[in-house]
C-alpha cells in the first residue's frame, strides 16, 4: 500500500508542479519578480525530485543479483537523499542568491503588476490538491501517529519526501504573495527580495531535514517495537524455541525486513527434526510480520549458568578459540 500510494502522491505532485512552473516562469520574464523566479525554480526542482523519486522505485525493484544478494530495496532511500540535495543546493541556496542580488538592486515589478499575484492564487490552489493527494494517501499507512513521528520514523521514504515538499511549496508560495504584493503595495523591491529569502530558508531547512532523516535510513534501521514484540512473540510461540539468545532486524528496503536471532532449543534427537522446528518459527515469524522476508536462525543450546557468570549465554557450546579471541565465537557477553 505505501509504494502504490507514494507512487499516486508522487505522480499528483509531478503533474502540479509541471504546470505550475511553466505558469512561473510566464509570470517572472512579464513582471521581473524575484520571489516568482525563485518559486519558478522551486517547481522545477520539485518536478525534478519527484521524477527522482519515480525512478528510484523503479530501480528498486530489481531482482537480486549475486553481486546485490539482498536485492536493491534500499536504493530507494538514495534517491530520497539525492531529492534533499537537489532541494538544498538548486531550491534553497537559489533563492538565498537571488534574495541577496535583489536586495542590493532595489528594482521593483516592472510590468504586469497584478500578474505575479493571480498566478501565485492559481499556484496556492493547485498545490492545495497535490498536498491533499499526501495527506490522503499517508493517512492509509500513518495509523495513530503523528505526522512529526510519521515523517521520522516511515521506512518508505516517497510519502514524507512528498508531504514535505508539497508543504514547503504551499508555505514558500505564500511567502511569495507577501512579497510581491507589499512590494506592489510600497513600490519597494526589498520587500520582494525578503519574500524571496524566507523561500531559500524554508527550502534548506526542509531540505536538512529530509537529509538526516533519510541518512538514517541509509545507515539502516531496525524494526519498530510493535514488530519487534510480535517477533519475538513468534520465535517463543511453539515448544521448538526455548528462548532467544540474542536477536537483530534490519531494513533491507521499505518493505523487506531481514530478521536474524540466535534461539536456544531443546534437545533433539536428529538434525531433522531440529530443522523442523526452525523452519515452523520461520513460517510464524512471517505469519505475524509479513515484510520478514529474510530470516536467519541459528540454534544453539542456552546456558542459564554461563549467562549469570557473564561469560556468554551459550558458552557450553562455544567452540574453544586462541588465547586473545574474542567475541561470539569465544562464547563471552552476546553469544
Amino acid at each position: 500500500m505505501s509504494a502504490n500510494g507514494g507512487t499516486k502522491a508522487i505522480v499528483a505532485a509531478l503533474l502540479a508542479n509541471i504546470g505550475i512552473a511553466v505558469t512561473k516562469f510566464v509570470a517572472f520574464l512579464l513582471s521581473g519578480s524575484s520571489s516568482m523566479l525563485a518559486e519558478s525554480i522551486h517547481s522545477v526542482a520539485d518536478s525534478g525530485n519527484q521524477g527522482l523519486l519515480l525512478l528510484g522505485g523503479k530501480r528498486a525493484r530489481r531482482e537480486a543479483t549475486p553481486q546485490h544478494p539482498f536485492g536493491y530495496g534500499r536504493e530507494r532511500y538514495i534517491y530520497a537523499f539525492i531529492v534533499s540535495i537537489v532541494l538544498f543546493s538548486v531550491g534553497g541556496l537559489f533563492a538565498l542568491y537571488e534574495a541577496y542580488h535583489k536586495w542590493h538592486h532595489k528594482g521593483g515589478i516592472e510590468s504586469w503588476h497584478w500578474l505575479p499575484v493571480v498566478v501565485l492564487v492559481a499556484a496556492i490552489i493547485m498545490e492545495s490538491f497535490s498536498f491533499r493527494t499526501a495527506i490522503k494517501e499517508s493517512n492509509h499507512i500513518r495509523g495513530n501517529q503523528s505526522w512529526v513521528r510519521f515523517i521520522r520514523r516511515a521506512k518508505a521514504p516517497e510519502l514524507p519526501v512528498v508531504l514535505l515538499e508539497d508543504f514547503g511549496a504551499l508555505v514558500g508560495l505564500v511567502f511569495a504573495l507577501f512579497g510581491v504584493t507589499m512590494t506592489l503595495i510600497t513600490g519597494n523591491g526589498e520587500w520582494d527580495a525578503a519574500g524571496t529569502a524566507m523561500i531559500g530558508i524554508l527550502l534548506v531547512t526542509i531540505a536538512i531535514v529530509l537529509a538526516i532523516e533519510t541518512k538514517s535510513l541509509l545507515l539502516g534501521e531496525g524494526a519498530e517495537q510493535h514488530d519487534l514484540d510480535a517477533i519475538e512473540r513468534a520465535i517463543t510461540n511453539g515448544p521448538e524455541v526455548e528462548r532467544i539468545i540474542h536477536m537483530k532486524t534490519l531494513y533491507l528496503g521499505p518493505e523487506e525486513l531481514m530478521v536474524a536471532a540466535k534461539i536456544g532449543v531443546p534437545a533433539c534427537e536428529s538434525a531433522q527434526d531440529l530443522a523442523r522446528g526452525i523452519n515452523a518459527a520461520e513460517a510464524r515469524i512471517r505469519a505475524a510480520v509479513p515484510i520478514a522476508r529474510v530470516i536467519y536462525l541459528e540454534p544453539d543450546i542456552f546456558s542459564a549458568a554461563a549467562a549469570e557468570a557473564g561469560t556468554g549465554a551459550a558458552a557450553d557450546t562455544a567452540v574453544p578459540q586462541p588465547e586473545g579471541a574474542s567475541g561470539e565465537a569465544a562464547g563471552r557477553p552476546g553469544g
